[in-house]
């Protein structure tokens, strides 16, 4: 027997930063429901360590903020969806002090540091932990907010579109969401849904993000039949540390702000090779030189050296970072820390308009799951979590503004034709193929020959996949392998329709920028 359908009046699926943002603007009138797929905290916003740009300080602008932004996105971010970003970002900050949010400050003033691609000191930031601090910060207020509730260990499988059970007009009528605890697959319905479900960073071998970042919200969208745009422009950072007992730990941006150095196995300094602006270039840049020393030296790795600094600067300003290095025997006071690119942020995504909605009618994303234009072909530093923050407040005013219909009428999901997987070895073998070949050939250096091995092997996992998918109940690894399948082929799509290098799509037969260049928005068939 299938379980009940469950009303609200919003879904959002994703309990990062854009998710419960959007859920606490909307809760003074709406009934809210908050799925996500593992603990609230268990998301990418917790771990973004650098902090939040904003125009803050006497000197600084927003005309600035908005050509650093449009400078490190090669010629592809919106200038329309820059500028609303930018002059928002101040009170987004306001919004997160409003609900005690601890951010560090300095003579009683906010402390802003400065980043790779910012020409000013614009960075609120809480230490070295800034989304740590502002998620906990939202969590407190979610679970003490009557009109939210709460869904951990509930992963979307599918929007129900109108259209796929008969309805008119089209629009997103809900979702289905496989139920772990219970292992069933529940109906939420509700007029307006909200995907905040993060990145990507999963499709690819080595990534400083959670295990979290399947890219759900994007296949979802996509299958639903909503655009994407820019898949191909994958940030790597430059700086994740290198270590045989320690995945994902991401040595923050604001360590080369501070002055931090990269160095060769011998003390060589390179970025000035590669580079004016040195440390301080944009992580496209950063990365490219990283991945280019490593190629010709034939390194493991490289190193970022802070020791210069003096310790107690050094600790007051990276604590957890020192902390986490320490524990592995690494002094970062003292010496150099172990450093690699890893796949960090998914500039492209579901696209949306200002007000975040997509081409399905009832539905929106958000934060890093959608396009909404500001990155362009690179992210500046830190335009992650107030794009996050921006983009919520839009959507949100966007649905309060709308009248609210009854619940829809959507069937419940049937599992009455499905049996239980008898060799789930074939999605981890699939998961593991998928997540090297596209690290090998699509990763930072990309060639036509190597997208067209990605693409062969993903033509043939996206069959398999999809006879799994058909025959067998569902399961957290099969749902989350669909995704990143149906990701790394939008991510392939896009590159190979893209003939220059730009920002951080980078071919080594279209090395040149294109004097004119247009986003790629790939439409479902």
């Amino acid at each position: 027997m299938s379980p009940p359908s469950r009303d609200f009046d919003v879904l959002i699926v994703g309990s990062g930063l854009a998710g419960l943002s959007a859920a606490l603007h909307l809760a003074p009138t709406h009934r809210v429901a908050v799925l996500t797929k593992r603990a609230m905290s268990d998301g990418s916003s917790g771990w973004a360590q650098g902090g939040i740009a904003a125009v803050m300080a006497e000197g600084d602008s927003f005309d600035q903020h908005v050509d650093d932004t449009l400078v490190a996105g090669a010629g592809l971010s919106d200038p329309t969806a820059t500028r609303f970003v930018v002059e928002n970002a101040p009170a987004s900050i306001d919004w997160l002090r409003t609900l005690g949010v601890p951010f560090s400050q300095e003579d009683g003033r906010l402390h802003l540091t400065r980043e790779g691609g910012h020409s000013a000191r614009r960075i609120v930031h809480v230490t070295d932990a800034t989304g740590a601090a502002v998620q906990q910060t939202l969590i407190e207020h979610v679970k003490r907010t009557p009109n939210i509730a709460l869904f951990e260990h509930h992963m979307l499988v599918d929007l129900i579109r109108a259209s796929k059970i008969g309805q008119d007009p089209e629009r997103c009528l809900g979702l289905y969401a496989l139920d772990e605890v219970n292992d069933e697959v529940v109906t939420f319905r509700a007029p307006h849904t909200i995907l905040a479900t993060g990145g990507a960073g999963k499709v690819y071998l080595y990534t400083t993000n959670p295990d979290t970042a399947t890219g759900d919200g994007i296949a979802a969208a996509w299958r639903a039949g909503c655009r994407a745009t820019n898949m191909e422009f994958i940030q790597f950072h430059p700086t994740c540390l290198y270590h045989p007992h320690v995945k994902n730990f991401l040595i923050s941006e604001a360590v080369r702000g501070e002055g931090g150095r990269l160095l060769l196995p011998d003390g060589t300094r390179f970025m000035p090779n590669h580079d004016a602006r040195a440390e301080l270039a944009p992580r496209d840049v950063v990365a490219r030189a990283i991945d280019f020393e490593m190629k010709k030296h034939g390194l493991d790795c490289v190193h970022l050296d802070i020791s210069h600094q003096p310790p107690e600067f050094v600790r007051e300003h990276f604590p957890n970072i020192y902390a986490r290095c320490l524990s592995l025997g690494i002094d970062i006071t003292k010496q150099p820390i172990p450093v690699v690119p890893a796949a960090h942020y998914t500039c492209g995504g579901v696209h949306t308009d200002l007000n975040g909605a997509t081409d399905l009618a009832g539905l929106h994303a958000i934060g890093e799951t959608a396009y909404t234009g500001l990155h362009g072909a690179n992210r500046l530093a830190s335009n992650s979590l107030v794009e996050c923050m921006v983009f919520a407040r839009s959507a949100s005013q966007h649905i309060l503004s709308q009248p609210l219909p009854p619940p829809p009428d959507v069937p419940v999901w049937d599992a009455s034709r499905v049996t239980d997987a008898d060799e789930a070895v074939v999605i981890s073998h699939n998961w593991d193929e998928l997540r090297r070949f596209m690290w090998d050939y699509v990763g930072i250096v990309r060639t036509n020959k190597r997208l067209e091995r990605a693409a062969h092997r993903i033509a043939l996992l996206e069959g398999e996949i999809q006879e799994f998918y058909s025959t067998f109940h569902v399961t957290r690894d099969l749902l989350e392998l669909r995704n990143l399948v149906t990701v790394a082929h939008l991510i392939v799509a896009s590159a190979q329709s893209r003939h220059e290098s730009r920002g951080l799509h980078f071919s080594r037969d279209y090395p040149q920028m294109l004097p004119d260049s247009r986003p790629t928005t790939l439409v479902p068939a």
